[in-house]
């Protein structure tokens, strides 16, 4: 509820941590609704916004992109979106085109993709670099389970253009933080219990190394394995809910893991073998 969630947006913005992720799609609409009555709180200038554009949701009106964004902006309470994003790669030749105007007119600062791979994201930078434009920024699933968007070179390629990968589901829906096992598992048929119940086993290793390293930083698995993902020069996302996991995560960027320790953790979690592609999902290799 929103009253549980003010206290949690009120501790981030007192630590620095003025980067929002959200879409149209999240909560049909409430995750930008509630972070748009936070937002009228505070000065534009202190919040960074990145919200989506969800063409599975899209109207079939020649302006659907220019509708959904006017909605996100009317629920968000902001008259420009920092960071506008193409949810799923559903037709890049139709959609990427309907960003531009939306840059030249200053909706939006700068755009990114997510969830599409390599020939995808070039294909979107060849589109808008014949109007001056270029992505700004990915964002795929990116953990120590699931690193296909390295493995298929989008990693380098962000690197190489000067594109923030913006790494979501690093901790796995909470797989990675020690808190579930075979002994604890996931609450029943629900997408996470569904998903990860049947692999808990292959991740005790992984977990109990997590916890093992995060001795040495006094710091919990979850942390590490965060901080493992900031090491890959990414930017993590982290879903909150509570106060304590906005502290962690912002004591989190202060872990620095050794060349050696995300080689370690790497081997373990390769050595798991665990598939945690997700529905929605396709794999980047």
């Amino acid at each position: 509820m929103e009253e549980n969630l003010q206290p949690v947006f009120d501790k981030a913005m007192q630590l620095g941590l003025n980067l929002w992720d959200t879409a149209a799609v999240y909560g049909e609409g409430s995750s930008e609704r509630i972070l748009g009555h936070f937002i009228k709180k505070i000065k534009r200038d202190d919040i960074i916004i990145s919200t989506k554009f969800t063409p599975q949701i899209a109207s079939n009106s020649e302006n659907a992109m220019q509708e959904m964004i006017d909605e996100s902006k009317t629920r968000l309470n902001v008259n420009t979106i920092d960071i506008y994003w193409i949810h799923n790669p559903m037709d890049a030749e139709k959609w990427t085109p309907h960003l531009i105007p939306l840059l030249k007119s200053g909706q939006v600062s700068s755009v990114g993709v997510s969830n599409h791979n390599l020939s995808e994201i070039k294909r979107v930078n060849e589109i808008l670099g014949k109007e001056g434009y270029h992505i700004s920024a990915v964002q795929n699933h990116f953990s120590l389970l699931h690193r296909s968007s390295e493995k298929a070179g989008i990693l380098d390629y962000c690197k190489e253009h000067n594109i923030t990968f913006y790494a979501y589901m690093v901790l796995e829906q909470g797989a990675l933080t020690g808190k579930y096992d075979t002994k604890h598992p996931f609450p029943a048929n629900t997408g996470r219990g569904n998903s990860y119940n049947p692999i808990l086993d292959k991740l005790e290793n992984i977990n109990s190394e997590l916890k093992e390293i995060g001795k040495k930083y006094d710091a919990t698995p979850a942390q590490v394995a965060t901080a493992w993902a900031i090491a890959k020069g990414t930017l993590p996302i982290i879903g909150v809910t509570k106060v304590h996991q906005v502290e962690e995560a912002s004591q989190t960027s202060k872990i620095k893991l050794t060349n050696d320790e995300v080689a370690h953790i790497e081997k373990i979690a390769d050595e798991a073998n665990a598939h945690t592609l997700r529905e929605w999902e396709k794999d980047m290799d």
